[in-house]
């Protein structure tokens, strides 16, 4: 009778006793093969309630809530600086399903961070981004990208509000010139504004205000106006990137 050998496992016996070890509970540290280590409680042999995760090779550590082995609730996650070897927080606040998810605090740098919503990693909802550069926006995002209703404040005063689609400026929106008292209030579309008015605003306070004020000039309806450039520049948005703005229409091209 011919003798068969039974099939041997494809699975490394690290994996393989780790699995039959069954970890449930508080337990000790626990260290990886890979240098990783784990100290914390366990269901069913997976990171599941508080605990501490340090990964070795990246130099990064959370130490935060669990789910099921994943990072699933509040936690905080560090990095190692390179001169101090001390660890800085890098992101503070809510998880779902391993990834940055509901309301948290992330920091770039020690001039740059962002605070408000999250989803999947990526900022959307409302927030606050302090950029390196001085700038400050403040409103909703979308993947990353200001998406909706912001303010945008430069660092020299400057400062934007309206309606942003794709990190850009798209429709209606206010620009602020504080430093020479002006007030651009108009249509935009990605980025670059098509049909607007120029006014004085809070000259007095201007750190270089214009020579000369700007005349106030009426137009019958100036709604209409607005309306009817919106309606043309949106429409013809999705046909060429070049516009042509009708003669009987008044406007100008104006980038801040």
């Amino acid at each position: 009778m011919p003798f068969l050998k039974r099939p041997q496992t494809t699975e490394p016996l690290v994996r393989l006793w780790d699995r039959k070890a069954q970890k449930c509970g508080p337990h000790h540290t626990v260290y990886s093969v890979n240098g990783d280590q784990y100290t914390g409680e366990w269901m069913d042999n997976k990171k599941h309630g508080k605990g501490t995760q340090v990964w070795k090779k990246t130099g990064m550590i959370y130490d935060g809530a669990w789910r099921c082995g994943k990072r699933e609730g509040y936690g905080t996650l560090s990095k190692t600086d390179p001169q101090t070897k001390e660890y800085v927080r890098v992101y503070v606040g809510s998880w779902r399903h391993d990834k940055k998810d509901g309301a948290g605090t992330c920091l770039y740098s020690p001039s740059a961070f962002y605070e408000g919503q999250w989803k999947e990693d990526q900022r959307s909802g409302w927030g606050q981004m302090q950029y390196e550069n001085g700038e400050l926006y403040e409103g909703e995002w979308l993947k990353d990208k200001h998406h909706g209703q912001g303010l945008l404040l430069l660092a020299n005063g400057n400062r934007f509000v309206g309606t942003w689609s794709d990190g850009q400026k798209n429709g209606h929106g206010k620009f602020f010139h504080l430093d020479r008292g002006q007030l651009y209030e108009g249509f935009w579309v990605d980025g670059v504004a098509k049909c607007g008015t120029m006014s004085d605003f809070g000259r007095e306070a201007a750190v270089r205000p214009t020579v000369y004020p700007i005349p106030k000039i009426c137009l019958q309806d100036s709604q209409a106006v607005l309306i009817e450039a919106r309606a043309y520049f949106t429409e013809d948005k999705e046909k060429s990137t070049e516009t042509t703005i009708p003669s009987h229409t008044v406007a100008r091209q104006y980038v801040p």
